[in-house]
């Protein structure tokens, strides 16, 4: 069994390539996160949001990592952070 998380947040930029490069050093750093099958980072700039959903192959690591990202984003300033785990994700 899988365990999708989908996090969103108000942001406004950098968008395209600008935040791929402005971002490269912290999607290394979630590369490494114990459990993490697979990432995709969400942006949209009409609406000034972006976020990403995760894929794990456990709901401990997934609930680990939305702490820990949750608790990051508030260290960035971000607020108004829209979060969902869905388990029992099956593939």
């Amino acid at each position: 069994m899988k365990y999708l998380l989908q996090i969103d947040f108000p942001y406004s930029g950098p968008f395209g390539h600008e935040f791929f490069a402005a971002m490269k050093e912290l999607a290394a750093d979630i590369a490494n996160e114990s459990g993490l099958v697979y990432k995709l980072w969400t942006e949209n700039k009409d609406t000034q949001e972006a976020g990403g959903i995760y894929v794990f192959d456990n709901l401990d690591d997934a609930n680990r990592y939305l702490a820990k990202h949750t608790e990051r984003l508030e260290s960035f300033g971000f607020t108004g952070t829209s979060l969902k785990c869905l388990s029992s994700m099956k593939r």
